[in-house]
């Protein structure tokens, strides 16, 4: 890596990310980078393990696991549609005269043995592709908010197509931020065919990173898989690098298949798309409330599901989707922001590394309705809990308010820079033989200047060591009433605005762009 320095006098003006002032007017030495870091050098880069935080003893996790499987057995779950009756009863599950399909203990192990553990999650360009082994941690957006937040207005208004795929523009840009699954429902789209279409078409043509998505009828999934072909280049290169997931609630919690959403399912599995296997209880509400007895709940369902895709296909990717929510028992309303969320899915997260399984919840959501304070906390709590847990796809993580009614596209580009300090918690203190050498302390304390401004070794490691943010302001209060005084907020619209301008045309090429628009009814 090449550092290059020069000097500036304390009082001009650098960019805040590249500074190191001193005092007393001295020269600033400022370490500019060359050229771009190696993957392994950066500070931070998608797929880091976490795992270093565990609320839950393993005696914990053992009897939730117990529990689980208790509940599977005695208790099972109802409303299969007939040809998902089929395939778990053929599987070894019981039907039983009340109608609900119970789940042997042994039937469950055996589909845990042969689910897929170790998954990677395609994107349209493979430099974005998702590494699911082990407690790899991604960020991503999620949540079908059905309003965009105006920060200028302070109102929120319905979203639109042009909305989703603005979001999906901005995200593409966002280092942090490394999967897009529809974030806002295209509410200016009324037939229902029709948005599912422009919900793929606004997330593909926004970015290359792996897109998440769903689809309101079984029926249209034949014409979206039509679609997604001709984006990919044929059914082929689909099925060799599958860069859409589908996001499937394919139980209405408490224990209940949702029929239409499996069927669904289904037909994902045969045509060969990830699936997000999707149990969104809300605790003292459609989930039990005690803490411990949720994930119990969205455990059992779950495991239903591992075993409702690998009887259809043995090793099919699909990420356990434990996402119990919570709930203000005063109101009944979601508190997506709350500590009992953060912790809920940081306990879904060591569940999830104890079945060895791929695993993905929400984190990130913000009851606040703008991007203050509140949303600050709210976001970081449980972004970081998420991350340290070791969850391998955090949802929802970024621009979600009002407890998932509305998105914000200022509090995106606000995220990239929180999930920055967050990842770089996640990757934690490198200590090897060159971090905790003596020479560097011996050279300043008994031969040098008697501080460590300018020494080589903190040069060296002012790139990979330290992350700074594009947005958040550092400067002191003096420099920062000389500047103008800047509002976050206020940045975060401008770097939005340029991120928007520099985005002209679809990621989809022209030729096949023109061929989906003669196919289908495009919006954006």
């Amino acid at each position: 890596m090449e550092i290059a320095i020069k000097t500036e006098t304390a009082l001009e003006p650098c960019g805040p990310a590249k500074q190191s002032r001193r005092s007393g007017g001295r020269a600033n030495r400022v370490a500019v980078r060359t050229s771009p870091l190696a993957d392994n050098l950066r500070p931070i880069r998608p797929g880091m393990s976490g795992g270093q935080y565990s609320p839950l003893t393993q005696a914990n996790v053992l009897r939730i696991h117990e529990a689980a499987l208790d509940a599977l057995e005695t208790i099972g779950l109802s409303q299969a549609p007939p040809s998902g009756v089929e395939i778990l009863t053929g599987a070894g599950a019981i039907l039983g005269d009340d109608g609900r399909i119970r789940f042997p203990r042994a039937l469950v192990e055996d589909m845990l043995a042969i689910a897929a553990k170790d998954i990677t999650l395609c994107a349209r360009d493979p430099k974005f592709d998702l590494d699911l082994t082990g407690t790899r941690v991604h960020y991503g957006t999620a949540g079908a908010a059905v309003h965009v937040v105006d920060v200028e207005n302070r109102t929120y208004r319905e979203s639109t197509a042009q909305d989703l795929y603005d979001a999906a523009r901005i995200t593409h840009a966002l280092d942090n931020v490394h999967f897009f699954q529809r974030a806002m429902v295209c509410r200016d789209v009324t037939d229902n065919f029709d948005m599912d279409v422009n919900t793929i078409y606004a997330c593909c043509a926004g970015t290359t990173k792996h897109v998440g998505t769903s689809f309101s009828d079984p029926s249209h999934f034949e014409g979206c898989m039509d679609l997604i072909h001709m984006i990919a280049g044929g059914e082929a290169n689909w099925r060799a690098r599958p860069f859409v997931s589908n996001s499937n609630c394919f139980v209405v919690p408490p224990m209940k298949f949702a029929e239409e959403s499996c069927i669904t399912m289904e037909k994902c599995v045969r045509a060969g798309m990830p699936v997000l296997l999707l149990s969104a209880g809300q605790a003292g509400a459609t989930a039990p409330a005690p803490l411990a007895t949720a994930i119990v709940q969205a455990v059992a369902e779950c495991l239903a599901g591992v075993v409702y895709v690998n009887a259809m296909a043995p090793g099919h990717p699909a990420i356990f989707g434990t996402w119990p929510f919570v709930s203000d028992l005063r109101s009944g309303a979601m508190s997506g922001g709350s500590g009992e969320q953060a912790l809920l899915t940081a306990g879904c997260a060591q569940m999830h590394r104890f079945y060895g399984l791929p695993g993905g919840a929400a984190a990130g959501i913000a009851d606040a309705k703008l991007p203050d304070m509140q949303a600050g906390w709210e976001q970081a709590i449980s972004n970081t809990m998420a991350g340290l847990s070791g969850l391998n796809m955090v949802y929802e993580a970024v621009g979600m308010h009002a407890s998932l009614l509305g998105f914000c596209m200022e509090s995106l580009v606000l995220g990239d820079d929180l999930l920055g300090q967050v990842l770089r918690c996640v990757r934690g203190i490198d200590v090897t033989e060159d971090s905790v050498s003596l020479e560097a302390m011996r050279e300043v304390c008994l031969e040098g200047p008697g501080h460590y401004l300018g020494h080589p070794q903190t040069l060296s490691v002012m790139q990979t060591e330290y992350v700074y943010p594009a947005v958040a302001d550092r400067t002191s209060p003096k420099e920062w009433a000389e500047i103008g005084k800047p509002d976050l907020v206020q940045k975060a619209i401008e770097r939005k605005n340029r991120i928007l301008a520099q985005s002209t045309r679809p990621l989809i090429d022209p030729a096949t762009d023109a061929a989906i628009r003669k196919a289908f009814n495009i919006y954006v």
